[in-house]
């Protein structure tokens, strides 16, 4: 149940959650003849839609994240590599009908730059992890998932250690930490989104680990987020749906971080 309200209950704060909420307020005050009143919450509602999908705001949002960390260059022939890679879930959905294999989310960049480490020979080793959770629906876990497109990228099962339990990011760092531990590992690379490096970080820190924090999936390059021109100013004010699902992104991570603060994870 606590894992089910988590994720639950932040949809009432997302923007459009938030404006469905109180666009609901609003009819419920037009109901009681006061419609003047229900101009405040019709107003929010236009408001939060209106700055939350425009571009100028989710991409100042977005990078605020995704700018904390960068992957770290490649490292000078002869030094020694890292002992694993430690993949984050939320890239895949399993093989279900009508899909003919697992599907790559937008998140799958994650998997692409975990093998392409692997192949760069950063590390010998690489542990996806991530679980199923049961209400949405059957199929392999994620870590399982992601075993089978990185073993189609050219990595070798013999290199890959699975964690099939976690289904969130705390459990992920827990569980990993476990794995480690028996390997006696304790150099290893963190992959996972550029959004969501910042809360994986503080996780994996908290609990006495230190990871290179190596972020793909960046939702804006430089020169994208830039306005070079009157078209470019304008159109970052209009409303979009992509740049709504940014925001909401971006905040869902935000709410992450605090909530992990609160119970001491992060």
């Amino acid at each position: 149940m606590g894992l089910f309200l988590s994720k639950l209950l932040p949809l009432f704060i997302y923007p459009i959650g938030l404006s469905c909420l109180l666009m609901v307020i609003a009819i419920v005050l037009i109901l009681k003849r006061r419609s003047r009143r229900a101009l405040i919450p019709m107003g929010c509602a236009l408001g939060i839609l209106l700055i939350s999908s425009s571009g100028w705001f989710s991409t100042w949002l977005v990078r605020s994240l995704e700018q904390q960390y960068f992957s770290p260059s490649f490292p000078a022939t002869g030094a020694q590599p890292l002992q694993a890679i430690v993949l984050l879930g939320g890239a895949t959905g399993s093989k279900l009908a009508p899909r003919p294999w697992v599907d790559i989310s937008d998140e799958g960049d994650r998997v692409l730059h975990a093998a392409n480490l692997y192949r760069q020979g950063r590390a010998p080793l690489i542990i996806p992890t991530g679980g199923r959770i049961a209400w949405r629906g059957p199929g392999d876990s994620e870590a399982a998932d992601m075993s089978q497109i990185l073993q189609t990228l050219g990595v070798p099962e013999s290199a890959i250690v699975l964690e099939p339990k976690a289904l969130n990011t705390y459990e992920n760092a827990v569980n990993v930490q476990e794995i480690l531990k028996e390997r006696k590992i304790d150099r290893f690379l963190l992959v996972t989104s550029a959004a969501h490096m910042p809360r994986s970080m503080m996780i994996f820190q908290k609990l006495g680990m230190e990871p290179t924090a190596e972020p793909t999936d960046y939702t804006r390059t430089d020169i994208e987020s830039k306005i070079t021109g009157f078209q470019d100013f304008l159109l970052s004010l209009l409303p979009d749906a992509e740049f709504l699902r940014d925001t909401n992104r971006a905040i869902k991570e935000y709410i992450g971080i605090w909530v992990y603060r609160l119970k001491g994870w992060a």
